[in-house]
């Protein structure tokens, strides 16, 4: 199978960001209009009562505790979308559109498992939030790298990317 080109895999990455996209606007939602409830509240109460001002735990405290479980929630969905779907349909939605795979380099035939998906997710993922500017280092590897043109979470995970079409 000839490998994947770049172009395939920026569209594929692109599908897969608009779905998970797609998806943190349905978590964020809710959650901004429960900030907005909390604050404005805080605000209604503060002023009817005396006058004070809302209290700064409640109207920084409860907003910043809901945005950081947002941020979980969508690394959780992340999480499921690139290592549960892939494990139980084999392909993302964007690979499957660009009619890209995952093989594992070491045994091609063999499946892949959901310790090397979760190798490639976290290597691609967290360590994006850590270290700046990885998401475009990793992407953009696999333009130099030979003769497997890896990314750096397909190499972290032992894998390579076919087009299967």
């Amino acid at each position: 199978m000839p490998l994947a080109n770049f172009g395939d895999r920026l569209l594929a990455l692109l599908i897969d960001s608009a779905v998970l996209f797609g998806v943190g606007m349905v978590l964020a939602i809710p959650v901004f209009i429960a900030i907005f409830a909390i604050i404005a509240g805080a605000a209604t109460t503060a002023s009817a009562s005396n006058g004070d001002g809302p209290a700064p735990a409640l109207v920084l405290g409860v907003p910043l505790l809901l945005e950081l479980l947002l941020v979980l929630l969508i690394f959780v969905a992340a999480y499921v979308y690139h290592v549960e779907m892939f494990g139980k349909t084999g392909v993302t939605w964007g690979k499957r559109a660009m009619k890209l795979q995952i093989l594992r380099l070491d045994s091609p035939g063999a499946p892949i498992d959901r310790g090397v998906l979760a190798k490639r997710w976290a290597t691609q993922s967290l360590v994006g939030v850590v270290v700046p500017f990885w998401s475009w280092i990793d992407g953009l590897w696999q333009l130099w790298d030979k003769p497997y043109q890896q990314c750096l979470h397909d190499k972290a995970a032992g894998t390579i990317v076919v087009k299967a079409g």
